[in-house]
């Protein structure tokens, strides 16, 4: 176990009052609820991306109560384009269970955080240390590399032994004062210069007295997730327009690729497109066209999507009275909560009044 008296705590300190970041929109006017959602966000998830969709949502969904009130599809609205939806479905519910169970406020304690949808033992941490300046922990992905490198922490963080050891080391080294400047600082060390690669340990407060630094070890540490081969995955979505330009939308499965939101209905492997179009809509396909294949990176597989540009001979005679399904036109003002690939090629539909008309064109 490391000491306390090593200073790591005071020159960390130090170093973020000259160079630390003072001025992020959630450092702005602290509270318990404006930290969540940034902790939240900024899972698996840089600054820069986080800033202006963090802007966004407290303007849409400024507190608690309102984001309890919002529509599901109004909040994945708002976080389409972050990726990991399950963020903010699970903001969605805890917001719920806040207003609920603990009268609009978020909870003083680590227990009660963790029992929340999606705020594990860090993000707590980072909540009452940021918003409420509590002695608390946090070990995210930035403070794992930093004080893997500090300690020489052999394996894989995701190792629950490894991951132990880490938190061993974040409990003795957090403060009991400027807790929540200790917090930001190391988060900011490990985003500015205890980078995964290239690390600008000749600037770095801690390299002294680094393992890693000193022996010239900083690529070992932490140890990278044992290699496993990935899973390539297809799709056959059906891009389904009726004459007025219209797209057909589904949504997904909560759980599963992009649950709750809203895609592109999939054709399941041994069906037929214009077979699938009389039976689910009682209309014609006038012409069934495939374009471009669109491949997309999950965390743990690849997915190849297949889109079937399907243009309706006319209006669907069968009305639809699934609540999963709508007719989307990217000139009304809906706002759904969509995957990127999907709102990409929407807009690229849009785009092209070639292709709804005429059906002549791929898009890629």
């Amino acid at each position: 176990m490391p000491s306390r008296t090593d200073g790591l705590a005071e020159r960390l300190l130090a170093w973020f009052d000259r160079h630390g970041r003072h001025d992020l929109p959630w450092q702005r006017a602290r509270t318990a609820y404006s930290v969540w959602i940034s902790e939240i966000m900024l899972q698996q998830t840089q600054v820069a991306t986080v800033v202006p969709y963090f802007e966004r949502f407290m303007r849409r969904f400024p507190t608690v109560a309102a984001l309890a009130a919002a529509d599901l599809d109004d909040v994945l609205a708002h976080w389409a384009g972050l990726g990991y939806y399950a963020r903010g479905r699970n903001l969605h519910r805890a917001a719920r269970t806040i207003v609920e169970r603990h009268a609009g406020e978020l909870p003083e304690t680590l227990d009660e955080l963790v029992n929340l949808p999606g705020i594990g033992r860090s993000t707590a941490g980072a909540i009452l240390a940021q918003a409420r300046d509590r002695r608390a922990a946090i070990l995210d992905g930035n403070v794992k590399r930093v004080l893997a490198r500090y300690h020489a922490v052999e394996g894989w963080p995701g190792e629950p032994a490894v991951q132990r050891d880490l938190w061993q080391h974040a409990e003795v080294h957090t403060p009991h004062e400027r807790v929540a400047d200790y917090t930001q600082a190391i988060m900011d060390l490990g985003a500015t210069l205890c980078t995964r690669t290239r690390p600008a340990c000749t600037v770095c407060p801690l390299a002294l007295e680094c393992r890693a630094c000193r022996g010239g070890t900083q690529a070992k540490y932490p140890a990278p997730r044992p290699k496993r081969a990935r899973p390539q995955r297809r799709m056959t979505v059906l891009v389904v327009h009726d004459p007025e330009g219209s797209v057909l939308l589904e949504r997904r499965p909560e759980r599963g690729v992009w649950g709750g939101l809203y895609g592109f209905p999939a054709l399941a492997a041994n069906d037929d497109a214009a077979q699938w179009c009389e039976r689910e809509l009682g209309a014609r396909a006038l012409r069934v066209q495939r374009l471009a294949t669109i491949e997309h990176a999950f965390t743990h597989f690849d997915l190849d999507i297949e889109p079937l540009l399907v243009t309706l001979a006319s209006e669907p005679a069968a009305v639809m009275d699934r609540p999963d399904r709508v007719w989307y036109n990217a000139q009304g003002e809906t706002a759904l909560g969509m995957p990127a690939p999907v709102a990409a090629l929407l807009a690229a539909l849009a785009d092209s009044t070639a292709v709804l008309h005429e059906g002549t064109r791929q898009i890629a």
